[in-house]
């Protein structure tokens, strides 16, 4: 049942981060920038976690956590530069 639906959520994945991509290089604004590219990584850990699924390997869901933890600190980082409009030292 699981190997059925994978392709189906794969290409939705694969269509939401092409939304994500179109929005971050649209804009209009820096808020909106930083949205799509925080939604892109989320999306990108979602695929990579489906991508271990389906070929049963443990080193996906590793990458998944080191994006995890450099995304969260990329968004962390473009807010401190929204706000102050300085660049983190």
């Amino acid at each position: 049942m699981v190997q059925a639906v994978l392709p189906w959520v794969t290409g939705m994945l694969v269509l939401a981060m092409g939304f994500n991509l179109w929005r971050a290089l649209r804009g209009p604004a820096l808020p909106d920038r930083i949205l799509a590219l925080d939604t892109l990584y989320i999306n990108a850990l979602a695929l990579l976690v489906l991508l271990g699924i389906r070929f049963g390997s443990q080193l996906y869901f590793e990458v998944a956590l080191v994006i995890a933890v450099l995304g969260f600190v990329g968004t962390v980082a473009l807010a401190r530069y929204v706000l102050r409009r300085e660049v983190m030292e």
